[in-house]
């Protein structure tokens, strides 16, 4: 088995595959315009890379690492958002100033479905730990859309912080976690009643949140502070558990995609303006010494093994 990292460098126009075990770029392919977010199917076979101003999906084989198709919609105006059915036969797709989301089909890769969400900027994919919903956040409109899997239908918008980007399901409870952009705090939701259960401080401008794959750590890369910030998601204080931030790490400037390996032992943040990726060792929660260089402007980043 091998293992890769596949980052997308949106200023350039380009995707570097990188061998992380050896910690170097192994090989970079053109891509359409302004490559910003990136999921790999299920089954490893495929990546597909949202390419925001070029309003195109491509689809990339993961044997070759070349694109094989482009998916194009009238209504895509900045595609950005994505992730797959735990089953793996749908794509969600988040377009953010047509504001509506797009369900394709992974194995024909054809669009199947679309429908408004009527909020302003709705921007990210997220799912629910068991697969059933889907969570939106609509920068603009400073809440979340939440979308039933099976009928591919909103069933309602919760209100949350100012600009709301990164979003992300407690993969071993039921709480959603939310980074608002515009207020650098964290906001821990109940699924069940969404109401707010805890609110945190972080760094300037969080953009991402990223589990652990064992559901211990939140890392989420704050844009303009240059750092991580390190959530334990069941922090013992005064004998209560509790979501706490316990350490910021410094990275690259402007820190975006955020990715695990399959076993949880080390993160890959994508540097936006360095142009590299850092490493974190999980366990010391520390960036490692070396950092890997790719091409200009990396922000999405995704982990496959294959």
């Amino acid at each position: 088995m091998n293992e890769y990292l596949i980052v997308l460098n949106k200023d350039e126009d380009t995707v570097s595959i990188v061998d992380p075990i050896k910690r170097k770029e192994i090989k970079r392919i053109e891509v359409d315009r302004n490559p910003h977010e990136i999921v790999v199917s299920k089954d490893g076979q495929k990546t597909y890379v949202s390419c925001s101003l070029g309003n195109v999906v491509d689809v990339i084989d993961n044997e070759e690492f070349e694109v094989i198709k482009r998916i194009e919609d009238k209504d895509f105006d900045f595609p950005h958002g994505m992730d797959i059915t735990p089953d793996g036969e749908k794509l969600y797709l988040a377009s953010t100033y047509s504001e509506m989301i797009f369900v394709i089909d992974t194995k024909s890769d054809e669009i199947i479905n679309k429908f408004p969400t009527y909020q302003d900027k709705s921007h990210m994919i997220s799912f629910s730990h068991d697969g059933k919903f889907i969570y939106v956040p609509n920068i603009g409109s400073d809440n979340i859309t939440v979308i039933n899997v099976e009928k591919e239908k909103i069933i309602n918008h919760f209100p949350v912080g100012g600009g709301p980007e990164g979003v992300a399901a407690d993969p071993v409870g039921k709480n959603l976690y939310v980074a608002n952009q515009k207020d650098n705090t964290l906001f821990v939701i109940d699924i069940e009643d969404y109401s707010i259960l805890h609110k945190r401080r972080l760094g300037y401008v969080p953009i991402r949140i990223v589990f652990s794959p064992d559901g211990r750590y939140a890392f989420i890369p704050n844009r303009e502070s240059g750092d991580l910030s390190v959530i334990d998601t069941k922090h013992k204080l005064k004998g209560e558990l509790l979501p706490w931030e316990i350490k910021r790490i410094p990275v690259g400037i402007w820190p975006g995609g955020t990715v695990f390996n399959e076993d949880g032992s080390y993160a890959y943040v994508a540097n936006n303006k360095t142009n590299n990726i850092s490493i974190i060792n999980v366990e010391t929660l520390k960036e490692e010494e070396k950092r890997i260089d790719v091409g200009i402007h990396p922000d999405g980043i995704a982990y496959l093994k294959k």
